[in-house]
């Protein structure tokens, strides 16, 4: 028997009934990653890679029209307070587009139009989990990071900033960027609050309530309907505002929409401390509206009598978040050996990974290029070796000490990329698993997420009563075989790589940072979204330490040729 096409034949076979299995446990139970941590005995490894990691703070990151915002404060365990806010532009519905009142035709009228209410809603990411035989349904709300409905103090304004479409210092060529650190909204906001309802659920005791809205609506007949609709902040503004901007409006300012959005700014969502705090959520403003529900005359003759009568109308007007949208943010309380650590400009112990107005780590791989011939000398070796690599990863261990704080959330996802470029690996790019159930774990073979010993995907679990978090984490794992070989085989630039938090690896997006830091320029949409943290082993760990096995590593399996 030829061995050799035997061994090759038992190989096609095993590797087919391992991929095969893990693709089943994944979609099974969404935990295992294909190409576990125990499936490299037919190659060699190759663990003593040069790779140095450092820390960097950011400074204020670009904010605007992003897919989602976050709106609270969280306050983590281990970073300090996030405190983040929002301001929006609003849009007239097409059908309220220069709407006429009847009170500017005195003829058209007998009494003036009467606001019933003006309704803010805004949806919350929930899911359903049962409906009861009354037809009460339960509610779990997702997208939620801090303790089970801690209270704070939300106030909605009129915003008297103006969210310019272009920037007039590019001769309004390019799109006007707006930065988290925006002191001017704050500055220029109407201070008269609107959410004054004296039910202080909706104002100085606000907090993400994942009940149902049972509310009434009229149908076309004008009798009440009783509704039930998902969760969603529901707030009722102030009526007497709203009829003198809106029903009131000057001669030609609902004329459309440019015109509306200069004399209309928008409205500004701040949120305040009430000292226990801590409760964040992530929402999609694209999909609220501010709804006037108002009463009006209309003018009725009757064709026989030719007798004029007035009947009330009901009728409402409704705006759309539509336009920029910017979300503001502020840190405050931060960790001092956070600060520390973020700071310096020392090959690091620690990696302090932050969402936000936080930190990233970057990591330079293969050491020095002491001949000056524009290739690092360890690929310049690996190159010389003629190993064929099969597969290479870098694996990030969790300072589970620094991070064992019960209610300190770990992110479930970080991401690697070129930060020379500010752009993602090609193992990002050609990675095209999927997770139906679970889209947050797309690309799962190119990794990055949230493992447990074994390499099962962690989920983690919050007490709703206690706020403790249990299943924590151990590591993540990041596959960059593709990455590698393009160094080795086609001679590809050995750029820096950056590591930062992600709340969802399928946006590749990229936003400025306000005040460039050397070359960086750019951070990843995605990962200024996120308010959680983590500190993961670096690689400035002596030989001899106890940590030195959780040191950052470069692991690379290869097959040595014949």
């Amino acid at each position: 028997m030829n061995f050799k096409s035997f061994f090759l034949r038992f190989f096609t076979v095993l590797t087919a009934i391992i991929v095969v299995s893990c693709d089943k446990d994944f979609n099974e139970i969404g935990t295992d990653i294909v190409g576990g941590d125990n499936d490299h005995y037919l190659f060699d490894k190759y663990a003593d890679a040069s790779i140095k990691a450092y820390n960097q703070k950011l400074g204020p990151v670009a904010m605007h029209n992003l897919p989602i915002n976050p709106l609270g404060i969280y306050k983590n365990p281990v970073f300090g307070t996030t405190t983040s806010g929002f301001v929006s532009q609003l849009e007239m519905a097409s059908g309220s587009i220069n709407r006429v009142f009847n009170n500017t035709d005195p003829d058209l009228y007998q009494e003036l139009p009467v606001i019933d209410s003006v309704i803010l809603n805004v949806p919350y990411y929930s899911k359903l989990l049962s409906t009861d035989s009354d037809g009460l349904k339960t509610y779990r709300l997702d997208s939620i990071y801090g303790g089970n409905e801690t209270k704070m103090k939300l106030s909605v304004y009129e915003s008297n900033y103006f969210l310019r479409d272009l920037d007039p210092s590019s001769q309004f060529t390019e799109q006007q960027v707006f930065y988290n650190d925006n002191q001017e909204v704050e500055n220029q906001k109407n201070p008269f609050v609107l959410n004054n309802s004296t039910n202080t659920k909706e104002n100085t005791q606000f907090f993400f309530d994942k009940s149902e809205h049972k509310t009434t609506v009229l149908n076309s007949s004008n009798v009440e309907v009783p509704t039930r609709t998902a969760p969603s902040m529901r707030l009722h503004l102030d009526k007497t505002f709203f009829y003198n901007k809106i029903l009131n409006a000057p001669s030609g300012q609902l004329v459309n929409n440019a015109v509306f959005k200069n004399y209309f700014r928008g409205l500004y969502f701040k949120v305040e401390d009430l000292g226990t705090s801590n409760n964040m959520a992530m929402i999609n403003f694209s999909n609220a509206k501010a709804t006037i529900y108002y009463r009006e005359d209309k003018k009725v003759t009757n064709s026989t009598t030719n007798v004029v009568t007035f009947e009330k109308t009901s009728k409402t007007f409704e705006m759309n978040f539509a336009g920029n949208r910017v979300s503001l943010q502020s840190n405050s309380n931060e960790d001092l050996d956070y600060l520390a650590a973020a700071n310096s400009t020392s090959e690091a112990s620690k990696l302090y990974l932050k969402g936000g107005q936080g930190s990233m780590a970057i990591i330079d791989l293969f050491g020095p290029d002491t001949d000056n011939n524009g290739v690092a000398d360890e690929l310049e070796q690996i190159k010389n070796n003629g190993w064929l690599i099969n597969e290479a990863n870098l694996t990030f261990y969790i300072d589970k000490t620094a991070m064992s704080n019960t209610q300190a959330i770990e992110p479930n996802r970080i991401m690697l990329y070129d930060l020379n470029n500010s752009t993602v690996l090609v193992d990002y790019l050609i990675d095209q698993s999927q997770s139906g159930r679970y889209p947050k774990q797309n690309k799962f073979i190119h990794g990055g997420i949230l493992l447990d010993d074994d390499g099962v995907f962690v989920k983690q679990i919050k007490d709703e009563n206690t706020g403790i978090i249990s299943n924590k984490g151990t590591k993540y794992k990041i596959r960059l075989t593709s990455h590698i070989k393009n160094l080795i085989k086609n001679d590809s630039t050995n750029v820096r790589l950056g590591l930062v938090v992600t709340e969802s690896i399928n946006t590749i997006g990229y936003t400025k940072l306000k005040t460039p830091i050397g070359d960086i320029k750019k951070v990843p949409q995605m990962s200024v979204l996120s308010p959680v943290g983590t500190i993961l082993y670096g690689t400035n760990i002596p030989v001899g330490d106890i940590n030195y096995g959780n040191r950052l590593k470069l692991e690379i399996y290869y097959t040595k040729p014949d």
